[in-house]
């Protein structure tokens, strides 16, 4: 059944979204709006606050072109480049194509490859480019070519995950940093008017504060945070263990059963997701698109703020 928006969430609103929940914590669908159309600013600041509650929106039958996804993506700020390590799309280089052969091709390779093994059962749970000292506010996926099946993308809300802790655990965390970091990565190309790609390392705190709503969340990447700054090694893994496990409760998630079309919005400050979490039981194309919208530099509840240990932040192309 639809809900109005202004019956969900405790932020004004100048109108009223056709805002339909997906579970009680994260996630929702978003109707009755047409992103090939400029929007008004009323509605971009109604999808944005949206945005900010449920976490991860979506749209459904959005045929748009490449110039229509960068037109709908700059209404929340300045975009980045498609990512710091691969380049986008030639004409578009905010646009990072991803393809699902590509992830069997790359963990086909990483078998063959002798690397220090992940600090944890990763599964595919990240949050987007915490390898740099400004990760990205917000990104944008578009289903280009979806599967009639499999294919589906998990999200995680990482404010519950730091509501679910004990105070004991929270005093604890609140005051901590941690590394993220890339292996040696380089994808072979110099990015437009930098240096070939990687390795990149950050430092973060354990807990961010969201620059908008004020609120607390995990800032546990199980992808590439690879220890905690102050802890001996054991200590850090198990604490970093724990918290990854907060991270992935299902009673904090959402799955998204693509279509075509469908558009994907989600708050990078506020979630990690996972996904396509099947790629390796179908051979079924599967295309889909990515933008990103610029980040600033993560801060802690004790004021601390991210700071790069290896390359530089992410910019912003022109």
């Amino acid at each position: 059944m639809s809900a109005l928006i202004a019956e969900q969430q405790t932020y004004p609103l100048p109108l009223q979204l056709d805002v339909r929940p997906l579970t009680p914590v994260i996630g929702a669908e978003i109707h009755g709006v047409d992103l090939r159309k400029p929007l008004a600013p009323a509605t971009v600041q109604a999808i944005e606050q949206t945005l900010l509650q449920w976490k991860v929106i979506f749209f459904r039958e959005q045929d748009i072109s490449n110039e229509q996804l960068l037109t709908f993506g700059r209404t929340f700020g300045p975009l980045t480049p498609a990512h710091p390590i691969a380049l986008g799309l030639p004409e578009h280089p905010e646009i990072w194509e991803r393809k699902a052969a590509e992830y069997k091709e790359n963990h086909r390779s990483d078998l063959s490859i002798p690397t220090a093994k992940p600090p944890r059962d990763y599964k595919g749970w990240h949050i987007d480019i915490t390898f740099v000292a400004n990760p990205n506010r917000y990104s944008i996926l578009r289903g280009v070519e979806i599967p009639p099946y499999g294919g589906d993308t998990l999200w995680s809300n990482l404010e519950c995950a730091y509501d679910g802790l004990s105070p004991t655990i929270k005093a604890l965390v609140d005051g901590l940093q941690a590394v993220h970091r890339t292996s040696s990565y380089d994808s072979g190309e110099p990015r437009p008017g930098r240096k070939a790609a990687g390795p990149f390392a950050a430092l973060h705190p354990l807990v961010r504060v969201h620059p908008r709503t004020g609120r607390k969340s995990l800032f546990v990447n199980p992808g590439t945070t690879s220890h905690i700054v102050g802890l001996r090694e054991r200590e850090s893994q198990a604490l970093l263990d724990m918290l990854a496990d907060e991270v992935t409760r299902p009673e904090y998630a959402v799955r998204f059963r693509w279509t075509p079309n469908a558009i994907a919005v989600w708050d990078n400050q506020a979630t990690a997701h996972a996904g396509p979490i099947d790629y390796a039981h179908f051979d079924l194309p599967r295309v889909v698109r990515r933008i990103t919208v610029a980040g600033e530099l993560p801060q802690g509840p004790d004021g601390f703020r991210s700071r790069p240990l290896e390359d530089e932040l992410f910019g912003v192309l022109g």
